[in-house]
């Protein structure tokens, strides 16, 4: 197939363009800079200038494509205040795709997330899918605009919807276990709230990769799919990993000072979002192969000097 990916030179893009490139598909990616047009290059990638809110770009490419991944999203203004901003710029880049690839039964990815969906218990596949819960802002929204791809697979669009975990881990990452390692150094302490019991899910890059290569291939209209690895790893645990490769001791943050201490982590960090991928690997057969991310965060790459 000829592949349109968005955020293709990201953290899960970069990894995402070569599973595709691998098994034989060509890949044009979008590309914001001429440094990200360079890494696709290089990837064996074409490259296609523009941003999502370039509405009459990824409307060609889509249209010149066998299938589009959606992987990006404003992140960089999601988490400075501006969450509404980025989710509507998400949205109109899904229904300029919808348009497009109706009717032809071409298979359109949407990258979506996971945490927020049922907190406090296990989220499998089958959540998250009654519009009723997709209104407001924050992830809510995001939410809504997976609710929106699924809606696609009634317009002759295989649409699927893959979430992804928290934290998408492995050597190079620098997101929030990068961030979580930053904020240890500078107090002195690794973190974690209350008593830590509180779960989060996680999967390795190069697996979260290959699930989304499947769903392109395979995966029926209408699936909502979870890349999944770890389905709940205790924060507690993450913060002694944490503070055994940096020397430091493990330490409660009361709930109330969890802004203060963690920044703009501090909403999340105390978060309860278990999740099962156990429907996903039945439908397309994807089994994880990289390492968890206790064992992930051992490696120790994450504690390496820059």
């Amino acid at each position: 197939m000829r592949v349109f990916v968005t955020g293709a030179s990201g953290w899960i893009g970069s990894a995402v363009v070569p599973e595709l490139i691998g098994a034989g598909h060509e890949v044009v990616g979008l590309a914001r800079s001429d440094a990200s047009a360079a890494a696709l290059t290089r990837a064996g990638a074409q490259a296609c200038r523009g941003t999502i809110d370039d509405l009459d770009t990824l409307r060609s490419a889509a249209a010149a494509s066998d299938g589009v991944i959606h992987l990006a999203f404003k992140h960089d203004i999601a988490f400075t205040g501006d969450f509404r901003g980025a989710a509507e710029a998400d949205r109109r880049a899904v229904e300029t795709f919808g348009e497009v690839l109706a009717g032809s039964d071409r298979p359109f990815v949407l990258a979506s997330g996971l945490l927020g969906l049922t907190p406090g218990r296990v989220a499998t596949e089958r959540d998250g899918r009654d519009s009723g819960a997709a209104h407001g802002d924050g992830p809510a929204a995001r939410q809504a605009t997976a609710l929106r791809t699924l809606d696609l697979a009634a317009h002759g669009v295989r649409s699927s919807v893959l979430r992804l975990p928290p934290t998408v881990y492995g050597e190079g990452d620098h997101g929030f276990m990068a961030a979580l390692v930053g904020i240890a150094r500078d107090r002195g302490v690794s973190g974690y709230v209350g008593d830590g019991s509180n779960r989060w899910p996680g999967v390795h890059r190069l697996d979260a990769a290959h699930l989304f290569r499947l769903a392109l291939e395979k995966a029926p209209a209408g699936s909502v799919l979870h890349a999944v690895t770890d389905e709940g790893v205790p924060i507690r645990a993450v913060a002694e990993v944490i503070g055994r490769h940096l020397g430091l001791p493990a330490v409660s943050i009361p709930r109330e000072e969890a802004g203060e201490h963690f920044s703009w982590l501090g909403g999340m960090i105390g978060a309860d979002a278990p999740a099962s991928s156990a429907l996903t690997s039945e439908l397309l057969g994807w089994r994880p192969v990289q390492p968890g991310l206790l064992d992930d965060l051992g490696k120790g790459h994450y504690f390496r000097a820059g």
